[in-house]
């Protein structure tokens, strides 16, 4: 494993470009926000769930707003 890491060593600015350079030809730019807004919705109800929160039945939030 440490023989594996030497070899690789670690990921510096240019390999950075490069792979969003990547990422934005494979998806385009009009697709990444969308991704994004994806993967943070996941996160946010990821972290929901690992705290033991269930989210509200949509009937029970508009009796709540309606008071």
């Amino acid at each position: 494993m440490n023989s594996l890491y030497i070899t690789l060593g670690t990921i510096g600015g240019t390999e950075w470009i490069i792979i969003i350079a990547v990422v934005l030809l494979l998806f385009g730019g009009k697709k990444i926000p969308e991704l994004m807004k994806g993967l943070g919705s996941g996160i946010n109800e990821f972290k929901k769930a690992s705290k033991g929160e269930e989210e509200k039945p949509a009937a029970k939030k508009e009796e709540e707003t309606k008071e």
